[in-house]
């Protein structure tokens, strides 16, 4: 199996997260990669992050709860330094951020609209020296979403993406009805 720690799309969804704080962004590349991979639980975690801040900035706390709260009890087992990353910190932090949106959401939405929630950015750490580098690198070439989407309007990139990603399990699914009346031909009298 290839390290999926250098993989071009989690190099960019670490990019978006730590440079642009772009998580509207990062939800776009890392999905693509999740569904390449056959949606890894660890994968579907750090969507699942990004998705959860995308709302909590945006004022959806609810929704910002569901999937922060989802993230922690999908990565909380995970290694603490899964796919180069700190991924203990970044479930601490996630978990921090779930607990006092579950608190703001249970106090109801008059508390919420009097004081809603601090929102602060996450970063994500990283600890593999040749993840450090391969994001550095990736940096300069990946280019800042200026302005970011603040709602569930999907660009030229995303239908780029989905259309490369139904090429390629188009091609699975044909070189395995190809192997299927290989098989066939053989088991034919």
């Amino acid at each position: 199996m290839v390290n999926p720690s250098y993989e071009p799309l989690y190099v960019t969804y670490l990019v978006y997260f730590n440079r642009d704080r772009d998580y509207f962004e990062c939800h776009e590349v890392l999905e693509e990669l999740w569904l390449k991979l056959d949606r890894d639980p660890v994968y579907k975690g750090l969507l699942q992050i990004a998705v959860g801040l995308y709302h909590f900035r945006n004022g959806n706390y609810r929704g910002g709860y569901m999937m922060l709260d989802s993230a922690v009890h999908r990565l909380e087992h995970a290694s603490s330094q899964a796919l180069g990353i700190n991924l203990a910190k970044l479930v601490d932090e996630a978990r921090a951020c779930a607990r006092q949106l579950a608190e703001a959401v249970k106090d109801g939405s008059q508390e919420l609209q009097r004081q809603p929630p601090v929102y602060r950015d996450l970063t994500i750490e990283i600890v593999e020296p040749g993840l450090r580098q391969a994001v550095e690198k990736a940096s300069s070439s990946v280019p800042v979403n200026i302005p970011q989407q603040r709602g569930p309007r999907r660009g030229e990139k995303h239908e780029q993406r989905q259309q490369a990603l139904v090429a390629s399990i188009r091609r699975r699914q044909a070189a395995g009805s190809l192997r299927s009346a290989t098989v066939e031909t053989k088991d034919a009298p």
